[in-house]
This record gives structure tokens, sequence and C-alpha cells, in this order.
């Protein structure tokens, strides 16, 4: 297998799935996984068409069985995993104080757990192969709060305090990791969560100084240079992808 082998998490739609037509057309095979496995065999069609490598693998990253599986089986097809893509993730928007145990625990499961059960699984088999680059998906929300994401922002600020140390303990093993951290974005998830307030997409592109809401592929470029043996000297850092919403 002389292609690198990209292992993205939720790439069945939304951001994961233009990450993975990124990387596919950047020459990467991708292992397209994704709690739906009807949506990550549509992302492999579409890889397909552009005359890319991918296969699908059912993969629920909120259990550790689960993420070995799907590790299992997209070793068996590639041999190995060059880049793992931590993109799954999940929120509802409300008031804390109205929020409901049972949300956090899968707030947290999916954006936490999740990364740290693909890292535990992957990062042993980068460490034998000699090459290896991780990029976690996090979230601004994670950097400078979010109103109504009181969980996802813990949730994400604990991705980059994550990844920040794992790239202490990796460097020795010469394997980048890093953080991509997108403000609002034009996804599926964000319109199914905008309906706690209709008016959140309208006033958040009037707060961006650009003007427009992130698009899929604005990410997509971000996580693909971070992923690419250019970024070979960069690591345990966090890139803002928000059109100047934040700037720290």
């Amino acid at each position: 297998m002389t292609k690198k082998v990209a292992f993205i998490t939720g790439a069945g739609r939304g951001i994961g799935r233009e990450i993975a037509q990124k990387l596919a057309h950047k020459g990467f095979a991708i292992v397209v996984t994704d709690v739906h496995l009807e949506n990550a065999n549509e992302t492999v069609s579409r890889i397909a068409e552009i005359g890319g490598e991918a296969v699908s693998v059912l993969c629920d990253v909120t259990k550790l069985e689960s993420v070995e599986n799907a590790v299992q089986n997209a070793v068996e097809k590639f041999g190995k995993i060059d880049v793992l893509i931590n993109n799954a993730g999940w929120d509802k928007i409300e008031p804390f104080l109205k929020s409901d145990p049972s949300t956090w625990e899968l707030i947290l499961n999916i954006n936490l757990m999740g990364q740290i059960h693909t890292c535990k699984t992957i990062l042993p088999l980068m460490i034998e192969n000699g090459y290896g680059k991780v990029v976690n998906i996090a979230s601004d929300s994670g950097r400078v709060g979010s109103s109504g994401e009181a969980v996802y922002s813990a949730a994400k600020g604990g991705v980059i305090a994550f990844t920040k140390t794992l790239a202490r303990e990796m460097a020795r093993h010469k394997i980048n990791i890093n953080s991509i951290a997108p403000g609002p974005a034009d996804t599926p998830l964000f319109k199914e969560i905008g309906e706690y307030n209709e008016g959140i997409a309208t006033a958040l592109v009037k707060a961006i100084p650009f003007r427009r809401l992130a698009q899929p592929s604005d990410i997509a470029n971000a996580v693909a240079f971070l992923a690419s043996d250019e970024a070979e000297y960069i690591t345990g850092q966090t890139l803002s992808v928000n059109g100047g919403l934040a700037m720290v």
C-alpha cells in the first residue's frame, strides 16, 4: 500500500464527508467511518466518482469496542493507518440550566471520549509504523465559550487540552497531533441545532467579519494542510477556522 491511509470519524455527511473527499482528491485512501453506515456508503460512492479509493466502516465512537473493531477492519483492508481525523461530533443547543444529564453524557461521550477512544486504539499502530498525524476537530466554543453550549464547550475545551498533551507525549515518536477549531459552519448539524433560535444564523453572519458561515470545504482545507507533510514541524497547535469571529 503506497497511498497514505486516513481514518475519518463521522465522515458520513457534513464536514466529515468534505474532509474525506478532500483527502481522497489529495491521493489518500480513505476509511469512511460513521455510526450511520448508509451515510458512510454515500461518501464512499462520491469518492469513487472522483476516482478515489475508500471503504465504509461502521463505527460508534462512544464505544471503545466499536472503535477497535472499526480499526481492525481498516487495517485488514489497507494494512495501516497514517492519518486519524477525529471529526465525529454532536450538540444540542439549549440553556445549561434547562439541559438534562442524559444530554450531557451523550455530548461528552461523542465529542471527547470518542476522540480518546480512537487515539488509544490507533496511536500504537502509528508508533509501530513510525509515522502518524492526528487532527482533532475541536471548536472555538472550547476556547471562548458559547451561549447554549456549556457542556459542548467543556468537551471541546477538553479536546484542545487532550491534543496538546498527546502532542507532547507523541513528539518522540515523530507523530504530529493538532486540532482545528471551527466557528459556526453551514452543516446539517447546524441546521438541526439552529432550531433553538431561528435567528441564530442571521445573527452569527452579522458578527463574523467575513459575513458568512464557514463552509465544510473551509474546514477540510485546513485539515488537509495539517494532515500533509507540509505541516511536519507543527504539533500541539489549535487552528481556528472561523472567519474572524474570535481572534485568539
